[in-house]
């Protein structure tokens, strides 16, 4: 990115839709529109002045939302922004089309550089921890630190409750899905995404059921919604077929950063047991295992994470 090439800031609005985005007590958006390219960044205030930047990459699927208990955990620690990925969340496509794991991470690369934040302590879960590894790997000037959480790094043997949504990288699954399932309601298909990727559906409230069906409903009536999802499935299916120098394994014992990585023993996405291989791939790891946590630990469990994360970076200072 040339310096030049400088970003412009305004009030969140470049997407179609017909509600407005939820956004939850203390937080507020912005959006960041490069050349090709708007984002929508969701930010909460730190506590004081001086803290050290953060950035939260979210997954397949998800938004800058799955951060907003972890952010408000960790409002004392670090200076944190979420990102919404290009065609994600209140983040409209990218003008090329391109969801691969390479065009994310030169999304992520591309907000650091315009906003001048880095180095940052990089947050990413399942897709979003793909992405950050990536962006670690070939920035290490970036980031100061590392945090994933369950990532989605190269398994030969998926498990058969992530053939679904692995499918959609088939042509003409998505489509297919879409008319299947088209008397769906949204609070349905939020059930039954919860019931993916929660170690306890249980713990979500009625509150934040009621959000989340809210933010479904929204995204549904997005245009590109299920176009986002396929390419950006096929994105990741792509990028675990890839070998040498640019297979994510390989960039993975190239990252420089103290690096935790987060598993919960119930996740059925990604595989608990790939939390010893990527312990021996990151070269500075330390390991947070929690037996009842599912897919998304930092939601259901942001205390323990962001306890870990602190750790992490006291560590790291010191160091």
């Amino acid at each position: 990115m040339s310096s030049t090439e400088l970003p412009e800031t305004r009030a969140a609005a470049p997407a179609p839709r017909v509600r407005a985005v939820r956004v939850a007590e203390g937080e507020e958006l912005r959006s960041v529109t490069l050349p090709g390219l708007t984002l929508t960044v969701r930010a909460r205030p730190p506590a004081r002045a001086g803290l050290p930047p953060a950035l939260y990459v979210h997954g397949l699927g998800g938004s800058s939302q799955n951060w907003t208990s972890l952010m408000q955990c960790l409002e004392d620690t670090v200076d944190g922004e979420a990102v919404d990925l290009p065609g994600f969340g209140d983040s409209p496509p990218p003008d090329d089309g391109n969801y691969s794991i390479t065009a994310h991470a030169r999304a992520v690369i591309r907000l650091l550089d315009a906003r001048g934040r880095g180095p940052v302590h990089l947050l990413g879960n399942s897709l979003g921890g793909a992405v950050v590894t990536r962006v670690a790997a070939v920035r290490p000037d970036l980031v100061s630190t590392l945090t994933l959480v369950s990532p989605a790094l190269p398994e030969l043997r998926a498990q058969r409750s992530a053939w679904p949504t692995a499918s959609l990288a088939l042509p003409g699954v998505a489509p297919l899905f879409r008319r299947l399932t088209r008397n769906w309601t949204a609070e349905m298909r939020v059930r039954g995404v919860v019931a993916l990727c929660y170690g306890d559906p249980g713990q979500v409230t009625d509150e934040a059921l009621l959000h989340a069906v809210e933010e479904m409903e929204r995204r549904l009536e997005l245009p590109y919604f299920w176009d986002v999802m396929a390419r950006s499935a096929r994105g990741i299916v792509d990028a675990y077929t890839l070998g040498g120098q640019h297979g994510l394994w390989r960039q993975a014992e190239r990252v420089l950063a103290p690096t935790l990585l987060v598993y919960g023993c119930r996740d059925q996405l990604v595989s608990y047991r790939m939390a010893r291989r990527a312990s021996a791939a990151f070269r500075d790891s330390r390991l947070l295992t929690l037996p009842d946590a599912g897919h998304v630990a930092m939601m259901e469990y942001p205390e323990t994470v962001a306890q870990a994360v602190r750790e992490l970076l006291d560590d790291s200072t010191r160091s």
